[in-house]
């Protein structure tokens, strides 16, 4: 029978170096006491935050250094928890992480509205007292603007205290979906026994077999049918807190209170949304394709994964894809390939699913570590495309922490989603340029139409979900599993209107883990459409598009994030790049319906 190995079956060169980090978990420990121990720093300058331009440049500075270090402790105490979700002792630590960056937080609440209390005027007195605050001239002016939403120092540091709990719900759908679930083994053609897990479900619903597909596809649905009630009332009351909060905050829906953060305004949201659904007709002409290449007369959702090349694709080891990766990225220069390539070998990737680790595939690290990227690499073309996704992540972090103070060493998911997308497309168009074996090429164009499917399409169909799940609480309706249901079912034949949408389709939704974070998925569609028009920028112009790019790419957050897309040449507050996305799309299913002619 196919199983998921344990971890001490892994070779470690395949398993990040989080010693780099702390060498052991003592060490960690010590940390965590030293920075238990600052937070009682910031009690000395709390009601006096602004009396003067040197007491405002040391406070920043005390924050920016405290939370800097909370950042690593937590960091490393997730990653080590992801290593096994089922570790108790690790849990443990990751949850008192988590409790000593709301302490941060908290004891923290008081600076912004402290300099809120300051006008633009004043602000501009103290820069020429104390020329250093220069630093923070951009992030005082973001909380400036934000001062309509921010409450008194009492009841921030109140809502900074309930962090832990109001984000509780997604903890709650963590443990449940990665540690108590367990999914049944299903037999293949051959008798053998296919364990389903979280990280794999996807690459079974692509083996060519369409009776072992359909009996995944059951076994899994039904299995999420089971926690049916427990998945409702967790995703309802994440629902209710996120309206919750931002009344709280004086804003009209949470969606607002989302976006406001990031300064991105809600017509972008609603102009991917109305785009991508004047163009569902190309996502119905993949599903027929699809169809017709899989020779079946009616398309089920246990087809919809599979490529349109039929069966499965070529084995793509985790070596071999490191080396297209690299090769890949030439045109953004050979010092980013080289850092690339040196972090590939630094052990940044853990590698392989192991029993209990995460699912799913993210970047993480801090300011003070490197960069650290979870996979559950599965040997073939879409687990090659993850690990450049990722990258992306990696190296936009690493650009900006080199070129940015620590305040501005974020940067927001609108723009992280183009960084990634940029690898994926430059991958797309490296691998269709130089190799020669024409069933690889099919795999890599089909590659390229599914993720253009799966995160423009898909994740538009998300954010409505998530919207419209928020206009029914912030109305007063009840979001039952039925209701949710309901919802999801009806997005769903929407935009699979070419196939047959069934009962446990529509329970789609409680396998999302990203709907704890709301109104997060759709910066997934407006990254592929900036990411895109970027790739054709940099083809067309070269090095000097190239050159805005990681340029764009070392502001960090220094800038809102349609301003640093102007940098990097592409307008998101138009629906032109999110057209031109689905105009490469439709070329490329042009393709298709040749071969298949």
């Amino acid at each position: 029978m196919s199983s998921v190995p344990e971890r001490s079956e892994i070779d470690e060169e395949y398993k990040w170096d989080l010693e780099s980090v702390y060498a052991t978990d003592e060490e960690w420990e010590s940390a965590y006491e030293t920075v238990t121990d600052r937070i009682e720093e910031f009690a000395a300058y709390e009601g006096r935050a602004v009396e003067d331009a040197g007491t405002v440049l040391e406070v920043l500075t005390l924050r920016d250094e405290l939370m800097c270090e909370v950042s690593t402790v937590a960091s490393y105490a997730r990653m080590r928890s992801d290593e096994n979700t089922t570790d108790q002792a690790c849990q443990a630590m990751f949850a008192r992480a988590q409790s000593l960056a709301a302490d941060a937080n908290s004891a923290a609440s008081f600076i912004e509205p402290e300099l809120q209390s300051l006008t633009r005027e004043e602000f501009e007195a103290f820069l020429e007292a104390e020329p250093d605050l220069e630093t923070y001239d951009h992030y005082v002016g973001d909380v400036l603007r934000m001062k309509p939403h921010t409450r008194s120092a009492e009841v921030e540091a109140l809502l900074a205290d309930l962090g832990e709990v109001t984000g509780a719900t997604g903890d709650v759908y963590n443990m449940l979906s990665n540690a108590d679930m367990e999914f049944p083994t299903v037999e293949d053609r051959d008798g053998e026994g296919v364990e389903i897990t979280q990280s794999n479900v996807v690459n079974l619903l692509k083996r060519p077999d369409r009776d072992f597909r359909q009996r995944v596809y059951e076994a899994y649905f039904d299995e999420w049918e089971s926690m049916r009630n427990t998945v409702a009332t967790t995703y309802k009351n994440s629902v209710k807190a996120d309206v919750k909060l931002a009344r709280a905050r004086n804003y009209d829906t949470a969606r607002e209170a989302a976006l406001d953060g990031p300064n991105v305004p809600v017509d972008v949201y609603d102009t991917l949304v109305e785009t991508v659904d004047d163009n569902l007709e190309k996502l119905h002409r993949h599903a027929e394709l699809k169809r017709r290449a899989l020779e079946v007369d009616e398309l089920r959702m246990w087809d919809i994964y599979m490529p349109l090349t039929g069966g499965e694709g070529p084995d793509v080891g985790y070596d071999e894809a490191c080396e297209y990766i690299v090769d890949a990225l030439a045109p953004l220069g050979e010092e980013y390939q080289s850092r690339v390539a040196e972090g590939l070998e630094s052990r940044w990737v853990d590698v392989y699913e192991n029993a209990g680790k995460q699912s799913g595939a993210y970047s993480g690290g801090t300011y003070d570590t490197q960069p650290f990227i979870l996979m559950n690499y599965q040997d073939d073309i879409s687990s090659m495309y993850t690990l450049a996704h990722e990258l992306g992540h990696s190296m936009h972090s690493e650009l900006t922490k080199e070129e940015q103070p620590y305040v501005y060493s974020g940067y927001e998911i609108f723009v992280a989603e183009v960084a990634s997308t940029v690898n994926e497309a430059l991958l797309t168009n490296h691998l269709l340029e130089t190799v020669e074996d024409e069933q690889f090429r099919r795999h890599v164009l089909n590659e390229f139409v599914e993720r253009v499917r799966s995160t423009l399409y898909r994740q538009t169909l998300f954010a409505q979900f998530e919207h419209e799940a928020h206009e029914l609480e912030e109305a007063g309706e009840p979001l039952t599993a039925d209701r949710l249901d309901e919802l999801y079912r009806g997005l769903k034949e929407t935009y699979y209107e070419p196939a047959a949408v069934d009962d446990r389709i529509a329970r789609e939704w409680m396998r999302i883990p990203h709907f704890y974070r709301a109104f997060y998925v759709y910066q997934y569609a407006t990254g592929i459409s900036a990411a895109l028009a970027i790739v054709e920028n940099i083809e067309e112009d070269g090095e000097d598009a190239a050159a805005d790019y990681l340029e764009f790419l070392r502001r960090g957050s220094r800038e809102y994030p349609l301003e640093l897309l102007r940098i990097a040449g592409v307008d998101m507050s138009s629906s032109e790049p999110v057209e031109r996305a689905l105009e490469t799309y439709g070329r490329r299913l042009e393709e298709f319906e040749a071969l298949l002619e």
